[in-house]
């Protein structure tokens, strides 16, 4: 497994916006529940939810959701989804859930384009 430096980025479909579930504090310790979830929400009300502990930076801009992952992985098209693997935690080892999934997929309409770094990888310019 080969170690990705650089975010891979997600520009969601125009009329995205970022939800994110607030933070709560306690005065006891919380072990192995994750960060505070985030969802993209697109225009007609779906919600779908992220990998909040890949998340590197989320910013809504031009009139849609723009996530950059850390060590998140694009590896193509399966069917009629988009496919991107964990090849390494984030966040350090107590602070994640251990429901944490291996792989994200999102539907090809949900997403207008996917960048690793500066590079477009998702749809491909001829």
């Amino acid at each position: 497994m080969s170690e990705t430096t650089e975010a891979t980025v997600v520009e969601f479909a125009i009329g995205t916006t970022i939800e994110r579930e607030p933070e709560s504090r306690s005065a006891l310790p919380i072990v192995g529940n994750g960060p505070p979830g985030t969802w993209v929400r697109f225009a007609d009300g779906t919600r779908v939810p992220l990998p909040t502990d890949q998340i590197v930076e989320a910013v809504e801009r031009d009139g849609l959701a723009v996530v950059s992952f850390g060590g998140m992985r694009f590896t193509g098209i399966e069917g009629t989804r988009l496919n991107f693997v964990r090849e390494r935690d984030v966040w350090p080892a107590e602070a994640l859930s251990p429901e944490r999934r291996g792989r994200m997929t999102l539907e090809r309409a949900m997403v207008t384009c996917v960048r690793v770094g500066v590079r477009r990888v998702w749809p491909l310019l001829h």
